[in-house]
């Protein structure tokens, strides 16, 4: 499968797979909601989670996204990049943050007490860069 007509399909949805290696090898699965930012995968997550702390150790992971309806799906071999905790309401995570949730979910009533949150939560940005991909979209 081509990588750019898939992450072309994978920017009209918003939920996906993230599985990640554990220390032991083993897969580690989370659903996660996402978008498709400058031809990379963004994920807003904060940095207690297992699969935060599994991609700190290995950034190789799988998305996977289905769309039972049309019985398409792909698996997208990535690496995984992750930004900075955000620490500060101005910082370059914070406005990360903001724009994967705008390209989520659009506009937030309140960008302040988002912004703030995103501190209070630890929150950070998993950017993966797809290297290859299987499945079959319709």
């Amino acid at each position: 499968m081509d990588i750019s007509r898939t992450l072309d399909w994978a920017s009209s949805r918003t939920h996906g797979v993230l599985v990640t290696l554990r220390k032991d090898g083993r897969a580690q699965s989370s659903d996660v909601v996402y978008a498709v930012i400058d031809g990379r995968i963004c994920i807003s997550l904060t940095s207690d989670r297992a699969k935060t702390h599994n991609m700190r150790r290995d950034e190789r992971v799988v998305f996977h996204i289905t769309d039972p309806a049309t019985w398409s799906y792909a698996s997208i071999d990535a690496t995984a990049e992750l930004s900075a905790v955000a620490t500060d309401p101005g910082d370059a995570t914070v406005n990360e943050l903001v724009a994967v949730y705008r390209a989520v979910a659009g506009e937030h009533d309140d960008w302040d007490e988002f912004r703030h949150a995103m501190i209070a939560e630890g929150r950070l940005v998993a950017r993966l860069t797809a290297q290859s991909v299987t499945g079959q979209i319709h």
